[in-house]
């Protein structure tokens, strides 16, 4: 890491646990790049993400957006591809996108599909798997209800789902954000996350948590601070 990295980190006591509202304020008074960082969000949970009956996974609209321009791809004909651009989506089509995607191209963030479609969707599933681009009945992003979806993903609706070591990675927000902001995103993120606790985690469900910037140093936050 750089210099003012370090210089940052060395102002930062990194053995205290702060209250989530003292660690917001942490995390954007040493957010020391130019750029607009993003700010995120690492739960740690006491579940087997290798059990699908501990998966935690799910989406969530957080009220004040992640501050990003998502460009949003939809996989859909006829009508259904007319809902999608009225809608707002950057990208529209079917075969002529897939194909354009295995020559390469991946210039966007999210991808909804019409049910129909999943089968020429998952020609490029090898492409789209790997990057978390598939659409997904379980996320929403497979559905007859375009619009409603890419208007969900626009306004701020994210994806969350537990890793290998259990933890889930969420963005809410950025460091341009005022403190009530991203507290608030992150009250929603933590929220839904409590309430799909599943009834085969045993013991402690939330583990750990810490919130960072792009480019900072991850500030732990008390737990116990942290109930529905």
């Amino acid at each position: 890491m750089g210099k003012k990295y370090n210089a940052a980190i060395e102002k930062i006591d990194t053995t205290k646990q702060f209250k989530l509202q003292e660690a917001i304020d942490v995390v954007k008074q040493f957010a020391y790049t130019k750029c607009d960082e993003s700010v995120d969000l690492a739960i740690k949970l006491g579940v087997d993400p290798r059990k699908s009956d501990q998966m935690v996974r799910g989406t969530v609209v957080l009220p004040h957006g992640t501050g990003k321009k998502v460009r949003i791809l939809v996989f859909a004909k006829g009508e259904k591809a007319k809902e999608a651009a009225d809608a707002g989506a950057e990208y529209v089509g079917a075969e002529d996108i897939v194909e354009k995607i295995k020559g390469g191209w991946l210039d966007f963030d999210k991808t909804i599909a019409t049910p129909d479609l999943m089968g020429v969707v998952s020609r490029i599933g090898k492409i789209l798997g790997p990057r978390g681009l598939m659409p997904n009945p379980k996320t929403g992003t497979v559905t007859f209800d375009v619009g409603k979806a890419v208007k969900d993903i626009a306004a701020g609706k994210v994806d969350y789902k537990t890793e290998k070591a259990g933890i889930v990675h969420v963005p809410i927000g950025k460091v341009s954000f005022d403190n009530k902001k991203i507290y608030e995103n992150a009250r929603t993120v933590l929220d839904a996350i409590l309430k799909a606790k599943p009834s085969a985690s045993k013991g402690k469900y939330l583990r750990k948590l810490s919130i960072s910037s792009t480019m900072g140093a991850g500030i732990v936050v008390d737990v116990s601070d942290i109930t529905l």
